[in-house]
This record gives C-alpha cells, sequence and structure tokens, in this order.
C-alpha cells in the first residue's frame, strides 16, 4: 500500500464510543495508512539521522477499558522498539495531526536532552519555527507554542525531565484536521520530512 495521505474519516474514528468499536476503525482505516507511511518515511530518516530508523505502529496494547485518543507511527533506532529511545512520531487527536520530535518517560535519555536544552535555550528558540509546539505529555493534545517558549519555561521544562520520573517531551508540528494538505500524501510526505529537518538537532541534542 502506498501513502496517500489521511481523509477525514481517519479522524472522526476518535468520536467512536468504547474500546472496541473504536479499535476496529483504528485497525481497519488508521493502522494501514500509518504503516504504509512508517515505510515511506524510514529511508529518509535513515539517512537524515545516519542510522538505520524502524517504524513502529502503535498497537495500543496495554488498553482494556479506556479507547484510545490518538494513534501513531514511531521511528527510532531500535528495531525492537522505540519508547526507550528519542523518536520521531506522526499520529492523529481528533483535531489535528502532529509530526514530533520526542523523548517519553521510559527513556533513559531524558537527562542527558535536559542538560543540552538547559546550555542553549536560546539556541533552541532560534532554531524552531514560533508555530511549533512543546508538550510534556504526549498523550496530551495541548502544549506550548515555540513562540512562547522564553527561558524560564525552557529551563523548567529541563529541569522536570531531570526530577520527574514521569516527565517527557516532544516537540513539532501540528496540522489542523481539516488543512487540504492531509489529503495529498506526496504534499504531506514533503511537509513531515522538512518537519524532521528542522526536528533533527533535538535528536543529536538527546544522545
Amino acid at each position: 500500500m502506498s501513502f496517500n495521505g489521511f481523509a477525514a474519516e481517519d479522524f472522526e474514528v476518535f468520536g467512536i464510543d468504547g474500546l472496541e468499536p473504536r479499535m476496529d476503525a483504528l485497525i481497519s482505516k488508521v493502522r494501514p495508512k500509518l504503516t504504509a507511511l512508517g515505510d515511506e518515511v524510514a529511508p529518509f530518516l535513515s539517512a537524515l539521522c545516519g542510522e538505520e530508523m524502524f517504524p513502529h505502529v502503535a498497537k495500543h496494547a496495554r488498553r482494556t477499558v479506556h479507547p484510545p485518543n490518538d494513534t501513531w507511527v514511531a521511528w527510532g533506532p531500535g528495531k525492537r522498539g522505540y519508547k526507550a529511545l528519542p523518536h520521531f512520531q506522526t499520529g492523529l487527536f481528533q483535531s489535528h495531526l502532529f509530526i514530533v520530535f520526542a523523548i517519553i518517560y521510559e527513556s533513559p535519555n531524558k537527562a542527558i536532552f535536559a542538560d543540552a536544552l538547559s546550555g542553549g535555550a536560546a539556541a533552541v528558540r532560534e532554531r524552531l519555527p514560533g508555530h511549533y509546539f512543546w508538550s510534556t505529555d504526549h498523550l496530551d493534545a495541548h502544549g506550548t507554542p515555540q513562540s512562547d517558549m522564553d527561558d524560564a519555561r525552557v529551563s523548567e521544562l529541563a529541569r522536570r525531565l531531570k526530577e520527574v520520573k514521569k516527565a517527557e517531551v516532544t516537540c513539532g508540528l501540528r496540522i489542523g484536521n481539516e488543512n487540504p494538505v492531509l489529503r495529498d500524501g506526496q504534499a504531506l510526505l514533503q511537509v513531515i520530512e522538512q518537519t524532521f529537518e528542522t526536528l533533527l538537532p533535538l535528536y543529536r541534542m538527546s544522545f
């Protein structure tokens, strides 16, 4: 299957009540597109990062009651999994598509990234577009625009990464679910690849 973008009904899946009905829709409608996207982007990211990057599509296997509010494909340097390592993600909430760099709570690289962030807050602000978003919870659809990330907020984010066990960070682009670029597979691939190029310095800061 080639990647042809996302349709409005892909985002509407998150309005379906109940774990099993929503998961059935995710598996049948959205997961094949994420798998195709993962395979399509993996060679680009491998060349960009200088190491093989493996795609991993979210399975939501731990969920037994509450249906997921988002789903994604992640790319990381680990063949067996991605959660313990810094990685890239593209995924969907009901309201938008996200294209991000992420370090989640299971990664020991959080402290490395926090130290790098503490020493380079100004450089980070200069490097990233103001409409990018930072979040400290990968399950949260909200976040802080890069344009609002002053030194104090960057320092607080770095402190939490080091001191709070469950703390994590994502940073990247959000595209509203009605944006026509989402329906154009090739145009969206270009946006995703450009976004990952912009986020590459954050990935490099995390090792």
